[in-house]
């Protein structure tokens, strides 16, 4: 993800709210004690979460990887009165470490956190969303993107993570390796569906806005 220009980055951290106490403990603790600390949204793309959810002040929210949590709490400061935020992670290891920063934020009763396959998950899940970040595993971008899209209200918004994945969406296609090809495949499927408004930022590692007319 080392590949946006670092005295940009700093300079634009230097320019962006601060992150919670709660959230730089969380970001702080997920690189001391859990493996692959960079997957963690970060204080830049958490502010940047937060932003998008007050915009569109959603009363239902879906994430598709939780990891450690970040982007939920940030996700969840949008959220409109009664709203509520259902995040799906797989990887029950981390479920106590992440259910302990949920249980001390202000938004502990108004997030569903559930472990499991969200392949399997999802198609169960009887609401509709307003917004829907996808952060999880790459292999099922598109599969993510075609199950929910029904769920997603007109008007609302689904985000994609990582769809630049380092730069590497940029080389010869028949060499990448199959996370990748998942993302430029992703990338295209957005760019041609008629059914749909979107952007690519080069924010972090890449974050595809897409918009259900």
């Amino acid at each position: 993800m080392d590949f946006i220009d670092k005295t940009i980055e700093e300079y634009s951290l230097n320019h962006t709210e601060k992150e919670s106490e709660l959230l730089y403990e969380l970001n702080r603790q997920t690189h001391i004690q859990i493996l692959q600390p960079r997957m963690l949204s970060g204080h830049l793309q958490g502010r940047f979460l937060s932003m998008i959810s007050k915009m569109i002040r959603p009363t239902s929210i879906l994430e598709i990887g939780t990891y450690t949590g970040y982007s939920t709490l940030c996700l969840a400061e949008g959220l409109a009165e009664n709203g509520k935020i259902t995040t799906i992670d797989i990887n029950y290891e981390l479920e106590p470490f992440t259910r302990s920063f949920f249980d001390r934020s202000e938004f502990a009763k108004i997030i569903d956190f559930q472990i499991g396959n969200a392949m399997e998950i999802i198609p169960a899940l009887d609401e509709h969303f307003d917004l829907v970040f996808i952060d999880a595993d790459k292999s099922n971008y598109v599969n993510y993107y075609h199950l929910v899209f029904d769920k997603v209200k007109p008007g609302g918004f689904i985000l994609a993570d990582n769809v630049l994945w380092s730069g590497k969406v940029l080389e010869d296609y028949e060499k990448l390796d199959q996370d990748t090809q998942v993302l430029v495949d992703y990338n295209k499927l957005i760019q041609d569906d008629i059914r749909v408004e979107n952007i690519l930022l080069p924010i972090r590692d890449g974050i595809m806005i897409t918009r259900k007319k």
